[in-house]
Protein backbone atom coordinates (compact mmCIF):
# COMPACT_ATOMS: atom_id res chain seq x y z
CA UNK A 1 0.00 0.00 0.00
CA UNK A 2 1.19 3.58 -0.50
CA UNK A 3 1.38 4.10 3.28
CA UNK A 4 3.46 1.04 4.06
CA UNK A 5 6.03 -0.91 1.83
CA UNK A 6 7.47 -2.67 4.75
CA UNK A 7 6.31 -6.32 6.10
CA UNK A 8 3.12 -5.40 7.08
CA UNK A 9 1.66 -4.09 3.70
CA UNK A 10 -0.17 -5.95 1.00
CA UNK A 11 2.57 -7.42 -2.25
CA UNK A 12 2.05 -6.02 -5.33
CA UNK A 13 0.21 -7.20 -7.75
CA UNK A 14 2.50 -6.55 -10.73
CA UNK A 15 6.32 -6.80 -9.17
CA UNK A 16 7.52 -7.30 -12.89
CA UNK A 17 6.12 -4.22 -13.79
CA UNK A 18 7.51 -2.78 -10.92
CA UNK A 19 11.39 -4.46 -11.90
CA UNK A 20 10.81 -2.86 -15.30
CA UNK A 21 10.06 0.38 -14.31
CA UNK A 22 13.24 0.24 -11.79
CA UNK A 23 15.80 -1.04 -14.59
CA UNK A 24 13.93 1.61 -16.84
CA UNK A 25 14.59 4.72 -13.92
CA UNK A 26 18.12 3.62 -13.52
CA UNK A 27 19.15 3.41 -16.82
CA UNK A 28 17.26 6.80 -17.74
CA UNK A 29 19.73 8.11 -15.82
CA UNK A 30 17.21 7.95 -12.21
CA UNK A 31 15.14 11.05 -13.88
CA UNK A 32 11.97 11.35 -12.06
CA UNK A 33 10.60 13.19 -14.97
CA UNK A 34 11.20 10.74 -17.77
CA UNK A 35 9.74 8.11 -15.49
CA UNK A 36 6.30 10.25 -15.05
CA UNK A 37 6.09 10.69 -18.67
CA UNK A 38 6.44 6.38 -18.97
CA UNK A 39 4.16 6.12 -16.54
CA UNK A 40 1.40 9.08 -18.31
CA UNK A 41 1.48 8.35 -21.74
CA UNK A 42 1.03 4.18 -21.20
CA UNK A 43 -1.41 2.87 -22.72
CA UNK A 44 -2.73 1.46 -19.05
CA UNK A 45 -3.37 4.90 -17.84
CA UNK A 46 -4.75 6.66 -20.82
CA UNK A 47 -7.56 4.39 -21.01
CA UNK A 48 -11.09 4.23 -20.52
CA UNK A 49 -12.99 3.46 -17.20
CA UNK A 50 -15.66 1.79 -19.43
CA UNK A 51 -17.03 -1.89 -17.70
CA UNK A 52 -17.61 -4.37 -20.57
CA UNK A 53 -18.84 -7.53 -19.71
CA UNK A 54 -15.88 -9.48 -20.05
CA UNK A 55 -13.79 -7.04 -17.61
CA UNK A 56 -16.32 -7.87 -15.22
CA UNK A 57 -16.67 -11.56 -15.18
CA UNK A 58 -12.37 -11.72 -15.80
CA UNK A 59 -11.36 -9.20 -12.96
CA UNK A 60 -14.46 -7.56 -10.91
CA UNK A 61 -12.13 -5.77 -8.82
CA UNK A 62 -9.74 -4.67 -11.67
CA UNK A 63 -6.68 -6.20 -10.14
CA UNK A 64 -5.24 -6.55 -13.53
CA UNK A 65 -5.72 -3.07 -14.59
CA UNK A 66 -7.75 -3.99 -17.57
CA UNK A 67 -9.26 -0.48 -17.46
CA UNK A 68 -9.17 3.03 -15.43
CA UNK A 69 -11.18 3.47 -11.66
CA UNK A 70 -14.25 5.43 -11.70
CA UNK A 71 -13.42 7.18 -8.93
CA UNK A 72 -15.19 10.86 -7.57
CA UNK A 73 -12.93 13.91 -7.99
CA UNK A 74 -11.28 15.20 -4.82
CA UNK A 75 -13.37 17.60 -2.41
CA UNK A 76 -11.97 20.31 -3.02
CA UNK A 77 -12.72 19.93 -6.83
CA UNK A 78 -16.44 19.17 -6.39
CA UNK A 79 -16.73 22.75 -5.22
CA UNK A 80 -14.34 23.95 -7.66
CA UNK A 81 -16.00 21.85 -10.45
CA UNK A 82 -19.57 22.83 -9.63
CA UNK A 83 -18.69 27.04 -9.61
CA UNK A 84 -17.24 26.17 -13.10
CA UNK A 85 -19.97 25.00 -14.88
CA UNK A 86 -22.06 27.78 -13.28
CA UNK A 87 -19.84 30.31 -14.44
CA UNK A 88 -19.48 31.14 -11.31
CA UNK A 89 -15.85 30.29 -10.30
CA UNK A 90 -13.27 33.38 -9.53
CA UNK A 91 -10.11 32.83 -11.43
CA UNK A 92 -8.36 35.44 -9.08
CA UNK A 93 -5.01 34.09 -8.15
CA UNK A 94 -3.29 34.55 -5.09
CA UNK A 95 -4.43 36.69 -1.80
CA UNK A 96 -5.99 36.21 2.00
CA UNK A 97 -8.08 33.31 2.59
CA UNK A 98 -11.60 33.01 2.33
CA UNK A 99 -14.71 32.42 3.89
CA UNK A 100 -17.41 30.52 1.82
CA UNK A 101 -20.85 29.42 2.94
CA UNK A 102 -21.05 26.57 5.83
CA UNK A 103 -23.36 26.42 9.05
CA UNK A 104 -21.73 28.99 11.65
CA UNK A 105 -22.22 26.74 14.47
CA UNK A 106 -19.01 24.50 12.31
CA UNK A 107 -16.44 26.60 13.76
CA UNK A 108 -18.01 28.24 16.89
CA UNK A 109 -18.59 25.08 18.31
CA UNK A 110 -16.47 22.18 20.02
CA UNK A 111 -13.63 22.45 21.68
CA UNK A 112 -10.61 24.73 21.35
CA UNK A 113 -11.86 27.83 20.98
CA UNK A 114 -14.40 29.75 19.01
CA UNK A 115 -14.32 30.94 15.23
CA UNK A 116 -16.33 33.81 13.74
CA UNK A 117 -17.57 32.61 10.46
CA UNK A 118 -18.28 35.39 8.62
CA UNK A 119 -19.21 34.89 4.57
CA UNK A 120 -17.38 36.50 2.27
CA UNK A 121 -19.13 38.42 -0.51
CA UNK A 122 -18.66 39.46 -4.01
CA UNK A 123 -15.84 37.31 -5.84
CA UNK A 124 -14.44 36.59 -2.81
CA UNK A 125 -17.79 34.09 -2.14
CA UNK A 126 -16.29 31.85 -5.27
CA UNK A 127 -12.99 31.29 -4.99
CA UNK A 128 -11.14 28.35 -5.40
CA UNK A 129 -11.38 25.70 -2.54
CA UNK A 130 -7.21 26.31 -2.46
CA UNK A 131 -8.04 29.45 -0.62
CA UNK A 132 -10.84 28.43 1.63
CA UNK A 133 -9.77 29.48 5.48
CA UNK A 134 -9.46 26.03 7.53
CA UNK A 135 -9.54 25.67 11.14
CA UNK A 136 -7.22 22.80 12.13
CA UNK A 137 -10.30 21.43 14.84
CA UNK A 138 -13.00 22.09 12.42
CA UNK A 139 -12.07 21.79 8.69
CA UNK A 140 -14.73 23.58 5.91
CA UNK A 141 -17.52 21.17 6.31
CA UNK A 142 -18.02 20.46 2.67
CA UNK A 143 -14.78 19.34 2.22
CA UNK A 144 -14.47 17.14 5.30
CA UNK A 145 -17.63 15.44 3.92
CA UNK A 146 -15.92 14.76 0.65
CA UNK A 147 -12.87 12.75 2.19
CA UNK A 148 -10.52 15.62 2.16
CA UNK A 149 -7.70 15.55 5.03
CA UNK A 150 -7.72 17.50 8.14
CA UNK A 151 -3.98 19.45 7.33
CA UNK A 152 -2.43 17.45 10.47
CA UNK A 153 -0.73 15.16 8.96
CA UNK A 154 0.36 14.05 5.33
CA UNK A 155 -1.65 11.59 3.33
CA UNK A 156 -0.08 9.23 0.54
CA UNK A 157 -3.78 8.59 -0.28
CA UNK A 158 -7.01 9.56 0.63
CA UNK A 159 -9.55 7.53 1.76
CA UNK A 160 -12.82 7.64 -0.43
CA UNK A 161 -15.99 6.68 0.96
CA UNK A 162 -19.44 7.01 -0.30
CA UNK A 163 -21.94 8.01 2.47
CA UNK A 164 -25.91 9.44 2.77
CA UNK A 165 -24.24 12.69 4.35
CA UNK A 166 -22.42 13.28 1.04
CA UNK A 167 -25.69 12.71 -1.29
CA UNK A 168 -27.17 15.29 1.09
CA UNK A 169 -24.49 18.08 1.00
CA UNK A 170 -25.09 17.81 -3.28
CA UNK A 171 -28.31 18.21 -3.03
CA UNK A 172 -28.79 21.04 -0.19
CA UNK A 173 -25.20 22.48 0.19
CA UNK A 174 -25.03 26.30 -0.71
CA UNK A 175 -22.48 25.80 -3.19
CA UNK A 176 -24.88 23.61 -5.15
CA UNK A 177 -27.66 25.71 -4.76
CA UNK A 178 -25.52 28.60 -6.05
CA UNK A 179 -24.72 27.22 -9.08
CA UNK A 180 -28.35 25.81 -10.43
CA UNK A 181 -29.45 28.85 -9.28
CA UNK A 182 -26.92 31.08 -11.51
CA UNK A 183 -27.64 28.52 -13.98
CA UNK A 184 -31.13 28.46 -13.79
CA UNK A 185 -31.36 31.99 -14.70
CA UNK A 186 -29.04 31.93 -17.32
CA UNK A 187 -31.40 29.34 -19.25
CA UNK A 188 -34.86 31.48 -17.89
CA UNK A 189 -33.88 34.47 -19.95
CA UNK A 190 -32.75 32.44 -22.84
CA UNK A 191 -35.42 32.41 -25.55
CA UNK A 192 -34.47 28.97 -27.30
CA UNK A 193 -36.23 26.19 -27.91
CA UNK A 194 -36.51 23.74 -24.48
CA UNK A 195 -34.80 21.06 -26.30
CA UNK A 196 -31.64 23.00 -27.12
CA UNK A 197 -31.51 24.64 -23.53
CA UNK A 198 -31.66 21.22 -22.03
CA UNK A 199 -28.73 19.68 -24.33
CA UNK A 200 -26.63 22.57 -23.33
CA UNK A 201 -27.22 22.74 -19.80
CA UNK A 202 -26.23 18.47 -19.79
CA UNK A 203 -22.98 19.21 -21.55
CA UNK A 204 -22.30 22.18 -19.26
CA UNK A 205 -22.25 19.76 -16.41
CA UNK A 206 -21.70 16.54 -17.75
CA UNK A 207 -19.27 17.56 -20.60
CA UNK A 208 -20.95 15.06 -22.90
CA UNK A 209 -23.87 15.34 -25.10
CA UNK A 210 -27.03 13.41 -23.89
CA UNK A 211 -28.56 10.64 -26.01
CA UNK A 212 -32.10 11.02 -26.98
CA UNK A 213 -33.32 9.05 -24.57
CA UNK A 214 -31.72 10.82 -21.69
CA UNK A 215 -32.73 14.41 -23.56
CA UNK A 216 -36.57 13.14 -23.14
CA UNK A 217 -36.01 12.50 -19.70
CA UNK A 218 -34.36 16.10 -18.99
CA UNK A 219 -36.74 17.89 -21.15
CA UNK A 220 -40.12 15.79 -19.40
CA UNK A 221 -37.87 16.76 -16.00
CA UNK A 222 -38.27 20.50 -16.99
CA UNK A 223 -42.01 20.32 -17.62
CA UNK A 224 -43.34 18.81 -14.17
CA UNK A 225 -41.10 21.82 -12.63
CA UNK A 226 -42.63 24.53 -14.77
CA UNK A 227 -46.03 22.66 -14.14
CA UNK A 228 -45.44 22.40 -10.31
CA UNK A 229 -43.75 25.87 -10.01
CA UNK A 230 -46.56 27.96 -11.65
CA UNK A 231 -48.99 26.66 -9.38
CA UNK A 232 -46.83 26.81 -6.29
CA UNK A 233 -45.39 30.41 -7.22
CA UNK A 234 -44.45 30.72 -2.91
CA UNK A 235 -42.23 27.62 -3.80
CA UNK A 236 -40.37 29.36 -7.02
CA UNK A 237 -39.51 32.09 -4.87
CA UNK A 238 -38.14 29.88 -1.71
CA UNK A 239 -36.33 27.73 -4.59
CA UNK A 240 -34.59 31.13 -5.75
CA UNK A 241 -34.52 32.71 -2.92
CA UNK A 242 -35.87 35.87 -4.42
CA UNK A 243 -38.88 37.78 -3.81
CA UNK A 244 -39.41 38.41 -7.03
CA UNK A 245 -38.46 38.61 -11.04
CA UNK A 246 -38.86 38.34 -14.78
CA UNK A 247 -39.66 34.23 -15.60
CA UNK A 248 -40.03 33.09 -12.04
CA UNK A 249 -41.38 29.82 -12.93
CA UNK A 250 -38.86 29.53 -15.85
CA UNK A 251 -35.72 30.68 -14.02
CA UNK A 252 -36.97 28.26 -11.25
CA UNK A 253 -37.68 25.06 -13.20
CA UNK A 254 -34.27 25.01 -14.70
CA UNK A 255 -32.45 26.07 -11.92
CA UNK A 256 -34.37 22.36 -10.70
CA UNK A 257 -32.95 21.11 -13.31
CA UNK A 258 -29.55 21.68 -12.94
CA UNK A 259 -29.62 21.11 -9.23
CA UNK A 260 -30.43 17.41 -10.65
CA UNK A 261 -27.67 17.12 -12.94
CA UNK A 262 -25.34 18.58 -10.15
CA UNK A 263 -26.50 15.61 -7.93
CA UNK A 264 -26.22 12.39 -10.99
CA UNK A 265 -23.05 10.59 -9.80
CA UNK A 266 -21.57 10.76 -13.17
CA UNK A 267 -20.77 14.77 -12.35
CA UNK A 268 -18.14 14.05 -10.20
CA UNK A 269 -16.12 11.18 -11.68
CA UNK A 270 -13.19 10.93 -13.50
CA UNK A 271 -13.16 9.15 -16.16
Amino acid sequence: TLGDFGHQGEPPSHPELLDWLATEWMAGGWSRKRLHYHLLTSATFRQSSKVTGDHRQRDPENLLLGRAPRVRIEAELVRDTTLQVAGLLTQKVGGRSVYPPQPASVTTEGTYGQLKWTVSKGEDRFRRGLYTFTKRTAPYAMFATFDAGSGEACLARREVTNTPLQALTALNDEVIMDAARALGIRLGKDDRGMEIKAKELFERILTRQPDTEELGWLCAFVKDQQERFANHPDQAKAFLDLESGDSLTETAAWAAAARALLNLDETFLQH
